[in-house]
């Protein structure tokens, strides 16, 4: 089966199926793609449970819904599914501190699938608590993040949550130190600092990095040291440093 052919696995094309997953399971659906133009009873029914259930929608060609449900009938209407189950972000923090490594990591609008699954494959190999995920401007956990997980988000403890900020703030409040992953004047050396436990650390977006508005609610910033002038390093190869300086911390 090839990369496309998978990809069009996770889409679920025709109103009725669409309006009747909207209406039983609404957490199943990711992006609701929707004929621009399209009119009648059925889709003024489908664009209001996508804002009553909190589904992200849009507006397309023809041309686009056709490439993503190849041969079958769309009707106008294509969801695109989630495939990893998440945790209730109130039951996901009770549980975080009794992890191996009571390390919870947040991906703030981080939008690579194959960054996001090599970074779920590390945490859950070093003992993490799971993953937090903003609802929205997330990558899609498809087969591009499976891939790359190579079985871990069937396993890690993974979370969405509406407002990443507060997610955050919820964390201190419950005891966790919050890091974020920023070069500033004051930040933690991962390397040679014995790094805090029980913690919550952000990663941010590569072009963006970790929004103000979540920053305010952590405590300390960590920068990885470069030996040699170089750019950066991408958001799976830095967490993969940070989790295991965060695991070495245990030992020491």
């Amino acid at each position: 089966m090839t990369s496309t052919e998978k990809d069009r696995e996770n889409f679920l094309p025709g109103m009725k199926p669409v309006l009747e997953l909207l209406e039983r399971e609404p957490e199943r659906v990711d992006m609701v793609y929707v004929r621009r133009g399209r009119a009648g009873a059925e889709s003024s029914r489908l664009l209001d449970l996508c804002r009553e259930r909190g589904v992200r929608f849009s507006l397309v060609g023809d041309d686009a819904l056709s490439r993503m449900a190849a041969h079958a009938g769309h009707q106008g209407v294509i969801a695109r599914l989630r495939e990893a189950s998440f945790m209730p972000w109130e039951d996901f923090l009770a549980q975080a501190a009794n992890a191996p490594l009571p390390l919870m990591v947040a991906l703030d609008q981080v939008q690579d699938p194959g960054n996001v699954g090599t970074l779920a494959r590390t945490l859950f190999a070093m003992g993490g608590a799971g993953l937090i995920l903003p609802r929205h401007n997330s990558a899609f956990l498809g087969p591009g993040a499976r891939r790359s997980a190579a079985g871990a988000l069937e396993r890690l403890p993974i979370t969405q949550v509406v407002n990443l900020s507060r997610a955050v703030k919820e964390a201190r409040d419950a005891g966790f130190v919050t890091c974020a992953a920023q070069k500033v004047d004051d930040s933690m050396n991962p390397l040679t600092e014995k790094l805090p436990l029980p913690a919550l650390l952000v990663l941010g977006n590569e072009d963006k990095g970790v929004r103000p508005g979540v920053l305010k609610h952590c405590e300390c910033s960590l920068c990885i040291p470069f030996r040699r002038d170089f750019d950066s390093l991408n958001v799976a190869q830095a967490g993969a440093i940070l989790i295991s300086c965060f695991a070495r911390s245990l030992e020491i």
